[in-house]
């Protein structure tokens, strides 16, 4: 019988050896944590090696076995050991460590004369670990250094020399050198992929993001993180977590914080599990950002805090005053957030010095932000002078400084010139902001990256608003000014003509297999079958396509902010209402055959809470079947918060309308508005649009395309036959049934000259670009209508709640109708709250009926929902 095979028992320092192979594929892989460990397991082995090699030595020869490794090899082992060893525990305890690990290494090298490769790497793992520290200068001077050898003594294997290059990349990043930073990288990726090194070009396509990002590429940075990250997932899965960090600080710069924050807890346990305090503690600061654009101030204070903690310990002094930075900011905004809020003294104080010490470290971005929050917070205590000379001490803005760095530049100079009592001043800094983060906009690329961008100049955009507005409470001309920079402040992405879409097929795969989950989900509800799986599927494939989205559909060509005067021409007989919030009031600015005026409505808060009860009554009204006598009671409900909404809103706008059209431009929280069931609207032709610019633009001609019905899967006969529409319109093209695909419906939307799309729904708040409209295949996603190069002209979306919207900063409207508008088309017609089957299906009868006579769509809608306003919640969004 054979025996049970014995493994072979490696001598010290083979062991030792594979240790050291094990800790750099981990070190390699980021996980600095599992390195450390492996390091300090092959020195104990090296260290038991050269205690046996001492024994040995002492007593008899030995009888057989291969002879022992000369004192030379172990020694040569043992420095490579340190050099890795001391880039490691670098990340995971702190610099001082590293250089420690470093220092030894030197001593040991020291016995051997005349290893220059040994002696080169060591050089180059000091420059790297003096970067991760802090220390950029120090780390580019050793860099410049040592690379010359690197060149000349490596030649036969261009890996050393291509992570040299990187890393000084790297260097040259953080202490703004852009084109010195891009020259590395760009020479760098021709050596890493002439010789096949892919994980090092992940790494470099991961930077290239970076250096993209410091330009202020937002489309280009996010596409070099996802082309990293398809590379590095196979080559380097530690590193995901990084590129989720790079992508988060790219999304912070568009303003996305939500996003940005959800991929900041995505990498956060990765980081911890891998073990990198260093990055751990980075993350920490960038979640406090996220956290700062969100409003959540103690979060945002906890964050910045505890990262502060992690780098003192590190030893890391640069990065410990960035996060110091950060915990003030959070104390500085919860002061300014709150109108009557007191500023004691000790806080501007605190930046001032803070300031300082970042002077000191080369900081000089984060040095102008410490000294503009000072000068907000002594505005606040009115020490105009003093905050005057702390402004002075700001430099202007570079070309890399960043977009929210620029607005807060502009915002102190405005808020100087207020409190001078200089309002054209002020104003006069305002427009050049607007201005300046228009022309960062332009270069942004999908419908989610261009809503954000406008959070960075929303404070802007309110102090110049308050501005005009006080002249325009007092005469027409006030009023005028004031709505031509309500035009500047609001629904910029409209005014966008969408570029032909970037084909990805990774998007497109993504998009198929999260219509093929959803279509499983719906089943296996029907089935009575558990879905939780299916749905964190789902949620990480909306995330995935969401990543591609922002730069496969870019978006470009601005047109120009409709002036007053262009407004008045397009307006001709119809009646345009703007409505503005300011100290707690709703006002409307009413443009008028030519002149301009400002009306104060209502109390803002009072309105909104109306408005919300008015949606929930009109949500528990819609079931056909509902019991009379509960009906009645919700009906009634309804008809006093319409009412009182009327008396607060409509009645004073309305009585010298005599049956003129009206275009209301909303604030966010009145979009989903059911206008119709106001009293004094009832019958009245209205429009909803995002700005007096969008609704310009979508005035333009209507073309004569084809009439598109299509009906999806599940929908109640009387909603559902679709085939009814056939007498209205006897030429039209009929997609329903088991026709009625995802790819069969966005064929035929393109270029209809009205498309009736009747299938159940769902408004997505969470990401808006994926609302969606169910088909035989699965969901049709708002994403995929961006895609269209001729989008239909007219779309009426016979479901509940398709023309809901998720309102970003800036006013800025998105869902399935909001999509469609921002994608070209004239006219959407749909619902902003709950329909009963039985209504809808009445509803879309008489709209049809009225459209197919000739009647416009405001008006066709308009006499359609008056029949029965309270189970009739549709709108008329766009050009009626």
């Amino acid at each position: 019988m054979d025996g049970v095979p014995v493994p072979p028992v490696l001598d010290p320092t083979s062991a030792a050896n594979d240790f050291y192979t094990q800790g750099r594929a981990a070190a390699f892989d980021q996980r600095p944590g599992a390195a450390v460990r492996l390091f300090r397991r092959a020195l104990a082995r090296l260290d038991r090696a050269s205690e046996a090699g001492a024994a040995q030595g002492a007593g008899p020869a030995p009888q057989a076995g291969p002879a022992p490794e000369s004192g030379s090899a172990q020694d040569e082992l043992r420095v490579r050991v340190l050099i890795s060893l001391g880039a490691a525990a670098a990340e995971v305890t702190s610099t001082e460590v590293g250089l420690a690990h470093l220092e030894t290494a030197e001593r040991v090298l020291d016995g051997l004369p005349g290893n220059r490769e040994l002696a080169l790497l060591l050089t180059v793992q000091r420059a790297v670990v003096l970067m991760r520290g802090g220390q950029y200068t120090e780390s580019l001077a050793v860099h410049d250094a040592v690379l010359p050898g690197i060149e000349a003594e490596f030649d036969d294997n261009r890996v050393a020399l291509v992570r040299t290059l990187n890393n000084r990349a790297l260097v040259h990043l953080s202490l703004n050198h852009l084109d010195a930073a891009q020259a590395d990288l760009h020479r760098a990726l021709e050596l890493a992929r002439r010789h096949g090194h892919a994980r090092l070009e992940g790494k470099l396509r991961q930077n290239l993001g970076t250096h993209a990002q410091l330009v202020g590429d937002i489309p280009q940075a996010l596409a070099n993180y996802e082309q990293a990250a398809r590379i590095l997932v196979v080559e380097s899965p530690g590193s995901l977590p990084l590129i989720r960090y790079d992508q988060a600080r790219a999304l912070l710069a568009a303003g996305l914080a939500d996003e940005a924050a959800r991929h900041l807890d995505e990498a956060l346990p990765q980081l911890r599990a891998n073990g990198s305090g260093q990055h751990i503690a980075e993350v920490q600061v960038a979640r406090a950002a996220a956290a700062l654009l969100e409003g959540d101030f103690d979060l945002a204070r906890s964050c910045a805090s505890e990262a502060r903690r992690r780098f003192l310990r590190r030893g890391n002094h640069t990065w410990a005053e960035i996060a110091g930075l950060a915990r003030l900011r959070a104390d500085v905004h919860r002061i300014l957030s709150t109108p009557d809020s007191r500023c004691p003294p000790r806080l501007p104080a605190a930046l001032v010095a803070q300031a300082e010490r970042l002077a000191d470290l080369g900081l000089r971005d984060e040095v102008a932000v410490a000294r503009m929050l000072a000068v907000r917070l002594l505005l606040r205590r009115a020490e105009t002078e003093e905050a005057a000379e702390v402004l002075a001490r700001v430099p202007r803005p570079r070309a890399t400084t960043p977009v929210d760095h620029r607005m807060l530049f502009r915002l102190c100079r405005a808020e100087l010139a207020v409190a001078e009592d200089r309002p054209r001043s002020a104003l006069a800094q305002a427009r050049a902001g607007l201005r300046e983060l228009g022309t960062i906009r332009d270069r942004m690329g999908g419908l989610d990256l261009l809503c954000g961008t406008a959070v960075h100049g929303a404070e802007l955009g309110r102090l110049a608003m308050r501005l005009v507005l006080r002249r325009a409470r007092r005469n027409a001309a006030g009023a005028r000014r004031m709505f031509a920079w309500l035009e500047r402040t609001r629904a910029q992405v409209y005014r966008y003509e969408p570029l032909p879409v970037i084909e990805d097929p990774v998007l497109a795969k993504h998009i198929g297999e999260m219509r093929h989950v959803q279509r499983t989900i719906q089943r296996a509800r029907l089935a009575g079958e558990p879905v939780r799986a299916l749905e964190s599927r789902y949620v990480a494939l909306q995330r995935e396509a969401t990543r591609l989205g922002w730069y496969t559909s870019r978006w470009g060509r601005p047109r120009p902010v409709a002036t007053p005067d262009e407004v008045v021409a397009a307006l001709g007989d119809r009646v345009l209402l703007s409505l503005v919030s300011y100290n707690g009031q709703l006002y409307s600015l009413v443009v008028d055959r030519g002149t301009f005026r400002l009306l104060k409505l209502g109390p803002l808060d009072d309105i909104v809470e109306t408005a919300r009860q008015l949606h929930a009554d009109l949500d528990a009204l819609a079931p056909d079947q509902l019991p009379p006598m509960l009906a009645e009671t919700v009906a009634a409900s309804a008809r006093r918060r319409a009412d009182k909404l009327d008396a607060l809103i409509s009645a004073p706008l309305v009585k010298t309308l005599d049956d003129r059209e009206i275009i209301i431009v909303p604030i966010g929280q009145l979009y989903a508005m059911p206008w119709g069931a106001l009293p004094s609207l009832r019958g009245h032709p209205v429009s909803i649009a995002p700005s007096a610019t969008a609704w310009i633009t979508a005035q333009r001609p209507t073309g004569d395309g084809p009439v598109l019905l299509t009906g999806g899967p599940g929908v109640p006969g009387a909603v559902g036959e679709v085939s009814k529409l056939r007498s209205v319109y006897p030429d039209a093209q009929l997609v329903e049934g088991d026709d009625a695909t995802s790819a069969a419906v966005l064929s035929a939307l393109e270029g209809a000259g009205l498309a009736h799309l009747v299938a159940h729904g769902a408004h997505e708040p969470a990401n808006a670009l994926f609302s969606r409209v169910e088909l035989v295949d699965g969901p049709l996603f708002a994403h995929e209508t961006t895609r269209l190069v001729h989008p239909p002209e007219r779309v009426v979306l016979a479901a509940c709640e398709l023309a809901m919207s998720h309102i970003r900063p800036g006013e800025e409207a998105l869902g399935f109708a909001g999509t469609l508008l921002a994608s070209g088309s004239r006219t959407v017609i749909g619902a902003v709250a709950r329909v009963g089957d039985r209504a809808a299906a009445d509803t879309m009868a008489d709209l049809h009926r009225r459209l197919v006579d000739g009647t416009s769509p405001a008006q066709a809608l308009a006499d359609a929902v008056a029949v029965d306003p309270l189970r009739r919640p549709f709108v008329c969004l766009g050009a009626g």
